[in-house]
């Protein structure tokens, strides 16, 4: 591919497995999991997420002149816009109607993930950023080159969305919530910073849950077993079938992920007369705590509030991290500590009509956007809401 810096090669792989996980990660780095090469070679070869599922690995990798890899970009062959997080079924409406081909485009993300993070992966070096620049102006181009309807890079960072800006992509804003450590010493500091309704709302949510006989189990490395995924994956199952009807994730993915990364991952576990109920699967980063998926197989009140947002506050307040991002949409979490936060995308669609009827969309939704944000972090619980 010619795009970009001509000291570099970029090209796309069908895969990773091709792909040493040093390399791989020697550009990732160790902050984020979800962009880790055993994170993604799971979501592969578990065939989550493949070709016969619309989502054919097409990651965008760059060599510097003496071969070595020097950049990737996680990203997918999609024939559907599901498992995404970033909603664009809209576009593809409106493109169809246009008398286009919507799909297959171009996605570049972590599989079912939304979970911010880097996209434009680059070895740290003096060339670093001429190298997010390269695959940065190369993936704008893609679509014309490739001859699909767009390209999507979702949950990126601000500084990677205004890069891709700089190279014709159009950037679209959303938020999700996250909770923000500030040094709290343990959960009851936590409550303190709240209005005393709020505090006591927490407090006996927290009592119901236990009042019910119900328990909690966190477990992390070694201590997470063969049992403890069979009933994770049975409360995964039944939560997407009630929720969208086919789970994204198979069974193999989750004995992948206790095979390579258990040190990542944190596994909230409940139980009641000796019986697991329901589960929470986390991932632990350099700095934040992320909540990914969860399950029960009953109805137990309060029971997700307490599985899925104060475990993980918990852990996170033992363990010193700054941050625990619950995953998309909930306004639910804000009136439990966890305020709206910016997150960013770009996309870049082939036919420069519909790229300037995308781009007007984008910057009214922005400012729709702005507004709301503005508008939850007033409606926070905290005494004093955070700058």
């Amino acid at each position: 591919m010619p795009d970009g810096d001509p000291t570099l090669t970029l090209e796309t792989v069908d895969t990773l497995a091709g792909i040493a996980a040093a390399d791989w990660d020697a550009c990732a780095g160790a902050d984020n999991p979800f962009v880790s090469h055993a994170f993604l070679l799971a979501v592969e070869e578990s065939e989550s997420a493949t070709e016969e599922t619309g989502w054919g690995p097409q990651h965008l990798i760059a060599r510097d002149a003496s071969g070595a890899l020097v950049g990737a970009v996680p990203m997918y062959l999609k024939g559907h816009s599901y498992g995404e997080y970033v909603f664009d079924h809209s576009w593809a409406e409106g493109y169809r109607r246009a008398g286009g081909r919507y799909y297959p485009k171009l996605q570049a993300c972590v599989p079912f993930t939304p979970v911010p993070g880097p996209r434009l992966l680059a070895r740290p070096s003096p060339l670093a950023e001429r190298v997010r620049e390269a695959m940065a102006t190369t993936l704008a181009g893609l679509p014309k080159r490739l001859g699909v309807s767009s390209l999507h890079l979702t949950f990126c960072t601000q500084d990677e969305a205004e890069l891709l800006e700089d190279a014709g992509c159009i950037v679209r804003s959303g938020f999700q919530f996250h909770w923000t450590n500030r040094g709290y010493p343990d959960f009851e500091a936590f409550l303190a910073e709240l209005t005393h309704s709020r505090r006591k709302s927490i407090r006996k949510e927290r009592r119901d849950v236990a009042a019910q006989g119900v328990e909690h189990v966190r477990l992390t490395g070694d201590a997470i077993r063969r049992e403890h995924w069979d009933a994770f994956f049975e409360f995964y199952i039944s939560t997407s079938d009630r929720k969208w009807g086919s789970p994204y994730l198979t069974r193999d993915f989750f004995d992948r992920l206790g095979a390579t990364m258990a040190d990542k991952v944190l596994l909230v576990m409940a139980r009641r007369s000796g019986e697991w109920v329901a589960g929470a699967l986390n991932l632990i980063g350099r700095d934040t705590l992320y909540g990914r998926n969860w399950g029960c197989s009953g109805d137990f009140r309060f029971l997700h509030f307490e599985t899925c947002y104060y475990q993980a506050l918990d852990f996170a307040i033992e363990r010193k991290l700054a941050r625990v991002e619950a995953g998309a949409q909930g306004e639910h979490k804000l009136q439990r500590g966890y305020m709206p936060v910016p997150t960013w995308s770009a996309h870049a669609m082939r036919e420069p009509g519909f790229q300037t009827a995308v781009r007007d969309f984008c910057r009214h939704e922005a400012k729709a956007i702005a507004a709301h944000i503005a508008a939850l972090a007033g409606e926070g619980p905290f005494k004093t809401p955070p700058a």
